[in-house]
């Protein structure tokens, strides 16, 4: 469900509206059950009132017209009394039966709600997931994947507990508040004047509130994604950190975060904390206000002792939730913040399709025709660049780093999409921003020079996403990639696992593994991006041998060592994001320039 343009417009939370379908009947009887439990729990006062008044002392009974007919029709007002002296228990029993009902209610209220919330907020989690799936490269690159992650889970709990718990407490609190009040006013006009005149103090205290714990609070939660960012690149990059005895280092630097992050929400405690004590204090002495001027209003005899004992049990009543006011509100501010910072992944702009994609084969030539590419807030990566990759052949590009490689393959996956106006990429003739962009991606094999490696076996990490998973084709694969034998010695074989991104095993058997992972996707165009580098010579060169005589297709190399290049049938050398040869083996050699410069400084090596 993704979200719309003109749904900007509205506040972030009424946009998780459409998250609802299908629950909202859930939502509904939640609602009524709670209408249930309000009516409920306020006829027990009005039980305790006509008991004191009308049954213990002699005051007529206040009931409605339907009720007072069956009364006289019963002998009278008079001997309903005397029937509920000698049985007071009757009194008891109605109170008990309308706990019960509010009881009863309650927990339907809560069954309903809990079904509804977690039904809507699972949808939330979906749709953040399949978008996040679908977001540009590009946009993975600019964000962290610890604030990524702390938005997906924290944020989204955050939502969830103001579905089931603010969003029907705002609506109870309503409730109470309307039914407080119009049964104080029905009993004494005067004294429900000085309860309602406390209402409006408590609720501009409750704004003020909401404004600075609003700012406060995504202070506090932008801070915790970074303390979030910092633990998962630190986990990541634990390697790093042992190999350069930085962990004091990485320590110092995650206590500063804490404590800059603990900072916020001792501030935040201290607001919350005066916001409660304010609270309490205009709460407390509201009841003792309350309690003087009904004592006063008993003794003038304009408020009987059960008016007057039903009044104060509605006042605590009404105290509560105009208090609890407070904490809905900066609970609405949190929760405000997080769908803020939820929606701008979901506005996020998916990778798109052209109207009309095509689906084309894509056996044929490459082509980048006058290409030039520069990232956000870089200069130009790319000048100019035309070449074409012959289909079937195998193309080496060289280069130093920084010159552009891994940007000519990440433009040839649409990783990254050239813009219009800046040269062509076609695939058999096809430009590829014509193409589907599943379609591509799924003809196109990439290794990168330091993959990632899920957390599987050798056999699932090897398998993942292919057509076959049997063991035998598995180890084809990667007797292709020259790890068969690796595995093998392993006490498990091809059933250990390797561990989060591979971190039991050296850099060349990751790379030897991702290769017989691309590999066995069987894909027309393969892309060795540098991902023979940590591997040894003899290994680099069994590797080539063996795809160049089982794999076919169109095969492209990048590498820094001449050796992995040699046998390509044709070299491109790029220098500072330009073309500054092209050729095979023999000829660059043979010319003054960079190629003959790496290759002399390697030959010499």
């Amino acid at each position: 469900m993704k979200s719309k343009p003109n749904e900007q417009k509205k506040s972030n939370i009424l946009r998780f509206f459409p998250y609802t379908k299908g629950f909202r009947l859930q939502f509904l009887l939640s609602v009524a059950m709670v209408v249930a439990s309000v009516v409920a729990n306020y006829m027990t006062p009005q039980v305790i009132r006509v008991t004191v008044d009308s049954v213990i002392n002699e005051n007529p009974f206040s009931l409605p017209g339907f009720l007072d007919s069956w009364i006289q029709s019963m002998g009278g007002q008079g001997a309903l009394r005397e029937a509920l002296r000698s049985h007071i228990i009757i009194c008891a029993g109605a109170s008990l039966a309308f706990a019960a009902i509010a009881g009863l209610s309650n927990y339907s209220s809560r069954m309903n709600l809990a079904r509804a919330c977690e039904g809507t907020v699972a949808r939330i989690r979906d749709t953040l997931f399949d978008h996040i799936q679908r977001l540009p490269y590009a946009w993975h690159n600019s964000h962290q994947t610890g604030d990524i992650i702390q938005r997906c889970t924290q944020d989204v709990d955050l939502i969830r507990n103001f579905v089931s718990d603010q969003l029907m407490e705002c609506i109870r609190i309503v409730l109470l508040i309307a039914v407080s009040l119009g049964l104080m006013f029905s009993m004494n006009v005067q004294l429900s004047l000085i309860v309602t005149a406390f209402i409006p103090v408590v609720f501009a205290m409750s704004l003020v509130f909401f404004a600075i714990v609003g700012k406060k609070f995504q202070q506090a939660d932008e801070t915790e994604g970074e303390l979030t960012a910092l633990v998962q690149e630190n986990l990541t990059g634990v390697r790093v950190v042992r190999a350069f005895g930085r962990e004091r280092f990485e320590i110092d630097r995650f206590n500063q975060k804490n404590e800059e992050f603990t900072g916020m929400w001792v501030r935040l405690g201290r607001v919350m904390g005066l916001n409660w004590g304010l609270g309490d204090l205009s709460a407390g002495f509201q009841v003792l206000v309350i309690i003087v001027a009904g004592a006063f209003f008993v003794e003038r005899g304009q408020l009987t002792a059960g008016e007057f004992l039903a009044f104060a049990a509605y006042n605590s009543m009404l105290v509560w939730p105009v208090r609890n006011l407070g904490r809905l509100l900066s609970e609405l501010s949190k929760t405000s913040i997080s769908a803020t910072r939820l929606f701008d992944i979901l506005d996020a702009q998916e990778e798109e399709n052209c109207p009309s994609p095509q689906r084309p084969d894509l056996t044929g030539d490459i082509a980048f025709d006058h290409v030039s590419f520069g990232y956000t807030g870089s200069a130009g990566v790319l000048e100019d660049v035309s070449f074409t990759v012959k289909a079937g052949s195998t193309f080496g590009i060289l280069g130093a780093t920084g010159s552009g490689k891994s940007t000519l393959m990440y433009l040839l996956d649409r990783l990254y999409e050239l813009p219009q106006g800046q040269g062509a990429i076609t695939i058999g003739g096809v430009d590829i921003r014509d193409m589907d962009i599943s379609h591509l991606r799924k003809n196109i094999g990439i290794v990168l020079q330091e993959p990632f490696l899920f957390s599987k076996t050798f056999r699932e990490s090897i398998a993942d996403g292919a057509a076959r998973e049997d063991l035998e084709t598995v180890r084809h694969f990667a007797r292709l990639a020259v790890i068969d034998d690796a595995i093998e010695n392993f006490a498990q074989g091809y059933e250990t696992p390797i561990g989060e991104r591979g971190v039991t095993i050296s850099g060349g058997q990751k790379q030897r593994v991702a290769i017989a992972r691309m590999l066995m996707q069987d894909t027309p165009i393969k892309v060795f991006d540098d991902s023979l580098s940590a591997v040894d010579m003899e290994t680099d060169q069994k590797i080539r041998q063996s795809i160049k005589e089982n794999v076919h297709g169109t095969t492209i190399l990048i590498a820094h060592r001449i050796t992995t290049l040699m046998n390509a049938d044709q070299i491109l050398v790029l220098d500072r994001g330009r073309v500054s040869q092209l050729g095979t083996h023999q000829e660059l050699i043979g010319q003054e320039g960079i190629y003959k410069r790496i290759f002399d400084m390697q030959k010499a090596n």
